[in-house]
């Protein structure tokens, strides 16, 4: 028996715990890891110095040397969020349904914590803090996976993490790093203990995980996001929004990586809008009629996550086709659209298929902190069970519990007696 199977199955033990635990042990234990954080993070800025020292001799790309960074502003946001996740109700113990069957016999859907979750993640140190903070409150165990350029961080991350949450109540083996790359196929073999994985990546990546699991898999895919600027657009407002969009921090899966300009808007805005990209440092790529007239590189494919301070810019004939090719190329992570015309843009909410739908704002606002939900574990571009930024709702699920008193089945199949389904509002 492998040790990573031993770990298993006191994470599956020790989630048992996690989902007994209420309200206040789950909070005190969430302001304690906030504390030791803060207390920790002298060893934990030099171990995210060392990765960035390797990341720089293995000459890694400048945008994954920025998420790898930890420092003063990145441990004062995941504080920050923690302490807002403490003011959030207890997303377990919640009644959903509520039924009487019969006289005497109450039906109640109650949700409750998943279990065990094992996230894979990228090479953002702040992650870490953010999943097992949403496991915290949540009430799952969990196994964790980030990138090996941070593997130092994580460590000095996870210890503790681990060792704050157990102080406060929560069971030994409740949070597990995984720190190598052949455990992640180990994980995937492990259906009997681990009850959900969260992989964070590219759509290659979720596919490899999905195809290799029995485990049930929440994709987080790549973000290939777009901006439709639309031709009743407030030409100032777009100018400011999609600005934001793409340049407020680049290597982020809700940045806008695509334009969609409508055609009317090729005097009066595009020149305008293209001088704004380059004046802040953007190398902009064009469909045919951008690249030849303003001399630019062609967009060599469309569903593209540059993460990176550069974009494209495609001109289209209305808000039908923008939404057509959003539909097609995107990656159902988060799509804006830039109007003044109510009808154009409840038609663009309505037929976009993505998680996040914005209407004249920046697609950088999809996100778990910003959406009020303290944080997320990632952005689910599958519909089934959570879409979106998924925070504490998408990390519980629910069980029916009935009461009755010593009632049994016989009466209603031979109709003596009848169900009274009396469905009663909540």
């Amino acid at each position: 028996m492998s040790e990573l199977h031993d770990i298993a199955m006191n994470a599956r033990e020790a989630s048992y715990v996690m989902a007994s635990l209420n309200s206040e042990v789950k909070n005190r234990a969430l302001a304690n890891v906030a504390k030791m954080l803060k207390e920790s993070k002298d060893v934990i800025f030099e171990a995210n110095k060392i990765d960035l020292e390797e990341a720089k001799k293995a000459d890694l790309d400048a945008p994954l040397i920025k998420r790898l960074k930890f420092n003063e502003d990145k441990l004062n946001d995941v504080v920050s969020g923690i302490e807002s996740l403490i003011d959030l109700t207890d997303p377990v113990g919640k009644v959903t349904l509520r039924t009487t069957l019969d006289d005497g016999l109450e039906l109640t859907r109650v949700t409750c914590p998943i279990g065990v979750i094992g996230v894979i993640f990228e090479s953002r140190p702040d992650a870490l803090v953010q999943i097992a903070s949403l496991c915290i409150k949540s009430g799952n165990a969990v196994f964790l996976k980030g990138g090996s350029e941070a593997i130092n961080t994580n460590k000095a991350l996870s210890t503790v993490i681990s060792k704050a949450g157990v102080e406060a109540g929560l069971p030994e083996g409740w949070l597990n790093l995984l720190t190598l790359r052949s455990e992640i196929a180990d994980m995937l073999k492990l259906d009997e203990y681990i009850d959900l994985i969260i992989p964070r990546g590219s759509n290659s990546f979720v596919q490899y995980i999905m195809q290799n699991t029995n485990i049930a898999v929440l994709g987080h895919a790549d973000g290939v996001c777009h901006t439709y600027i639309d031709k009743d657009s407030d030409i100032a407002k777009a100018l400011k929004v999609a600005l934001d969009a793409k340049t407020q921090y680049v290597s982020v899966c809700n940045a806008t990586e695509t334009f969609l300009v409508n055609e009317a808007l090729k005097d009066s805005f595009l020149p305008k809008f293209i001088k704004t990209l380059q004046n802040s440092g953007v190398e902009v790529f064009g469909d045919d009629y951008v690249a030849e007239t303003f001399g630019l590189s062609k967009a060599e494919e469309w569903h593209h996550e540059y993460l990176d301070m550069k974009c494209s810019v495609k001109i289209v004939k209305d808000v039908d086709e923008a939404i057509a090719h959003i539909n097609h190329y995107g990656s159902g992570h988060t799509d804006a659209i830039i109007t003044e015309n109510k009808e154009t843009a409840e038609r663009f909410m309505t037929m976009v298929d993505s998680g996040s739908v914005l209407v004249n704002c920046s697609t950088r606002f999809a996100d778990g902190f910003r959406y009020g939900f303290g944080a997320e574990v990632g952005i689910a571009t599958s519909k089934i069970h959570a879409r979106g930024p998924v925070g504490l709702e998408g990390l519980v699920s629910y069980k029916y519990r009935l009461v009755g008193n010593g009632d049994i089945v016989g009466p209603y199949c031979d109709g003596s007696k009848k169900f009274k389904h009396i469905h009663h509002e909540i």
